[in-house]
C-alpha cells in the first residue's frame, strides 16, 4: 500500500514539475489541412499571442489528408506534455469516426484544451453553373441526377456533411469530389474546373464580395454578418435545414491539467483580442472560446447528435 501511494506521489511530482516548466521549448500546433483554409486562417490569427503569452514559438505545421486523420493520429502518438497540440473539428472528431475506423479515438485519446471558434459553411458557385438560389440548384440537380459535381475539403469534412444533408433533405444526387483542404478547392472552382463547393464561410466570404464566385446560400440557422445578402438554405426553400462547423484544440490524453488549463487561458486571451474577433467576424468566424470540460462534453454531445444521421446517410471512406 505504501509503496503504491508512493509511487503516486512520485507520478504526481513529475507531472506538476513538468507543468511548471511548460513550455520548455517551441510549442507545435499541428492543422488538418493545407495553408489557405480556415484552419490554418484562425491558427494564424491566433498564433502570434499564443507565442508571446507563451514565451515560447508556437510554430504551425500543416498536415494535410485524409480530412485531419493524419494531424490527429500525430498528435494522439506525441508526448503529453502540451508541446504538441491539434487542431480538431468536427469533421475528423465526430463525422469521421462515424464512417470508418481511426488509428486514435477522438473521446479518448485527446485532452480537449477548449473550443475556438464557430462558423457556418457556405455553397458558392463558379458564374458558368446555371443555378443562382437554392431553387435552381436543386432544380438543376433534379434535372441531371449525379452529374453536378461539387467539391469540399475533404471526405467526411463538415462540407461533406452540409451537401449530404441537402441531398436528403431535397432528394437530390449530387458528385462529390473531395479535396485535400479549402486551398485546393477553391483554387480548382476559381479556375472553373469544379462548378460548385461546399465550403467553409472564411474560405468564401472574400471570393463572393470580389464577384469571383456566387454564393447561392449559407448552411447555418441565420445570415452571416460578413454576407448578410446571401440567404440560409432553409430560407432558399430546405425548411428545417441547419449544418454548421466547429474548431477546437486538443492535445494529447494524460497531458497534466495543469499544462490545459495553461494552454486554454491562453488560447482563451487570444481569441477574446478585440482586432482577431473582428478579423475573424470580418470571414465569418465567431470567436466562441470555452473551457475543456465544456469543449470535452460538447464533442460528446454533437457526437450523439450527427451519428445516426451519418449511419443512416451511408456516406463511405471512399467518399460514396
Amino acid at each position: 500500500m505504501f509503496q503504491g501511494a508512493a509511487a503516486l506521489a512520485l507520478l504526481c511530482g513529475v507531472a506538476a514539475a513538468a507543468a511548471a516548466d511548460f513550455p520548455s521549448k517551441p510549442v507545435r500546433l499541428i492543422l488538418g489541412f493545407p495553408p489557405g483554409g480556415a484552419t490554418d486562417l484562425v491558427a494564424r490569427a491566433m498564433q502570434p499571442r499564443l507565442s508571446a503569452a507563451l514565451g515560447q514559438q508556437v510554430v504551425i505545421d500543416n498536415r494535410p489528408g485524409a480530412n485531419g486523420i493524419i494531424a490527429g493520429e500525430l498528435t494522439a502518438r506525441a508526448d503529453p506534455d502540451g508541446h504538441t497540440i491539434f487542431f480538431g473539428h468536427i469533421g475528423v472528431l465526430v463525422i469521421s469516426p462515424a464512417i470508418q475506423k481511426l488509428p486514435f479515438d477522438p473521446l479518448k485519446d485527446f485532452a480537449p484544451v477548449g473550443l475556438a471558434v464557430s462558423l457556418q459553411n457556405i455553397l458558392i458557385a463558379h458564374p458558368s453553373l446555371a443555378a443562382r438560389t437554392v431553387r435552381e440548384f436543386i432544380t438543376l440537380a433534379k434535372a441531371k441526377p449525379g452529374q453536378i459535381n461539387y467539391a469540399t475539403s475533404g471526405i467526411g469534412s463538415p462540407g461533406h456533411l452540409a451537401a449530404v444533408l441537402l441531398e436528403s433533405m431535397a432528394n437530390i444526387r449530387l458528385n462529390h469530389i473531395p479535396y485535400k483542404g479549402g486551398g485546393p478547392a477553391i483554387t480548382d472552382l476559381l479556375a472553373g474546373q469544379v462548378p460548385a463547393f461546399f465550403a467553409v464561410i472564411s474560405t468564401g466570404v472574400p471570393h463572393v464580395q470580389a464577384g469571383k464566385v456566387r454564393g447561392i446560400a449559407v448552411t447555418g440557422s441565420r445570415r452571416a454578418e460578413a454576407l448578410p445578402e446571401v440567404p440560409t438554405i432553409a430560407e432558399g426553400g430546405v425548411a428545417g435545414y441547419v449544418a454548421t462547423n466547429w474548431y477546437g484544440l486538443l492535445a494529447p490524453a494524460k497531458t497534466p491539467a495543469a499544462v490545459i488549463e495553461r494552454l486554454n487561458r491562453e488560447m482563451t486571451a487570444a481569441l477574446k483580442a478585440p482586432e482577431v474577433v473582428e478579423g475573424l467576424k470580418s470571414r465569418g468566424i465567431d470567436a466562441t472560446p470555452g473551457s475543456p470540460a465544456e469543449f470535452a462534453a460538447f464533442i460528446r454531445s454533437e457526437t450523439a447528435k450527427w451519428r445516426p444521421v451519418l449511419l443512416q446517410s451511408g456516406i463511405k471512406p471512399d467518399g460514396s
